[in-house]
């Protein structure tokens, strides 16, 4: 497809749509990775909730099965402070749903985890040699990063404003993911915390092209043509989808989510940090609608889901993250590889007609 209007990606990613499958944590597996990778587009696999062990083996599956390149995703936060008081205090909020459950509120409380990136994961990359390694919470520290960038990786970490698109510019990255407020999990912010002043993907795609000269990639509220076509037309080079995944049957999605995915209004979405600490866009439940989305008493990244477990395994669709963007009513039942095509074959059409 050469009648792209901007090749840069496709160049240097070396693939053949500008069509990049978001990496979402618990929903993807390998098989949503080979299927995207091997449709043209770039299959992403995230490594957040993964060990290194499981790692190696998911991306030893994925390469038996596509040679065309992958991503792999990492955060890169910083490990919280323990903070006793606020952790009980947090579970003392939730006390009333323990006994409307049953669940044993003075049993252990359960460890959340998000695993940062580190030597002993750099040495995955080091080992494997993804042809992308891409990144959420801005960069790690520069002797990791250089170490990436030396297996010969192109290097991507989302940008929330113009500022951090233009710190992520300096700080080496070759392309920029623009991930507007309508996007869905978690936040890419890492300059600020304040999510009431961020944009919408439409927003602010061409404010970051203007301020870069790295292509951008567009990531929100894209489920369909239009949106592709959209983002080409405000100066993105590719776009990254995740919602629209979640409905493949490769997805690896909850029951209650994926019920709550076809049944939940347009409206039926928010950021909220109940159940990380950081803010991510999901579809409204129970505890976010009675807690408030965004609750100052949740415990720093990524601690506050401890508590929520034991609430989660009795009541799973009140007390879970329901990962979603705002334009996830458009998402369509088909897999993975139909949909990566479909994406980029109509978005061009749209284009070019």
């Amino acid at each position: 497809m050469s009648q792209w209007p901007d090749t840069r990606i496709l160049d240097l990613l070396g693939i053949e749509l500008p069509i990049i499958q978001a990496p979402m944590a618990g929903a993807t597996g390998a098989a949503m990775v080979i299927a995207a990778s091997n449709a043209g587009g770039l299959g992403s696999m995230p490594a957040a909730l993964l060990s290194t062990d499981q790692l190696r083996e998911e991306l030893k599956a994925i390469r038996a099965q596509t040679q065309r390149p992958i991503n792999v995703n990492f955060f890169c936060h910083q490990p919280p402070v323990a903070d006793e008081q606020r952790a009980r205090n947090w579970k003392n909020l939730l006390q009333p749903y323990y006994r409307e459950l049953s669940v044993d509120f003075d049993a252990p409380t359960p460890v959340s985890n998000r695993a940062p990136f580190d030597n002993a994961t750099c040495e995955v990359i080091e080992e494997l040699r993804p042809e992308v390694v891409s990144f959420h919470f801005g960069l790690p520290e520069k002797s990791l990063l250089d170490r990436v960038k030396a297996t010969g990786a192109k290097v991507l970490s989302s940008a929330t404003t113009v500022e951090e698109a233009i710190w992520l510019e300096q700080h080496g990255c070759d392309a920029i993911v623009a991930m507007g407020n309508d996007a869905g999990g978690h936040r890419g912010m890492f300059l600020s915390d304040d999510v009431s002043s961020q944009v919408g993907t439409f927003a602010l795609v061409p404010q970051i092209v203007d301020a870069v000269k790295v292509p951008v990639i567009a990531a929100g509220g894209i489920s369909d043509a239009r949106g592709v076509a959209a983002a080409f037309m405000l100066g993105a080079s590719a776009v990254q989808v995740g919602t629209a995944y979640l409905f493949t049957p490769e997805a690896k999605v909850s029951a209650a989510h994926h019920k709550a995915l076809r049944t939940a209004r347009e409206s039926d979405t928010a950021v909220t940090n109940l159940f990380t600490g950081r803010p991510a866009r999901g579809i409204l439940n129970r505890v976010m609608r009675e807690l408030g989305p965004m609750n100052d008493k949740a415990p720093a990244f990524p601690l506050a889901g401890g508590a929520l477990m034991p609430l989660r395994a009795k009541g799973e669709a009140d007390f879970s993250n329901l990962w979603a963007g705002q334009a996830f009513t458009l998402g369509v039942e088909m897999s993975t590889a139909a949909l990566t095509r479909r994406l980029a074959e109509e978005g061009l059409a749209k284009l070019i007609r």
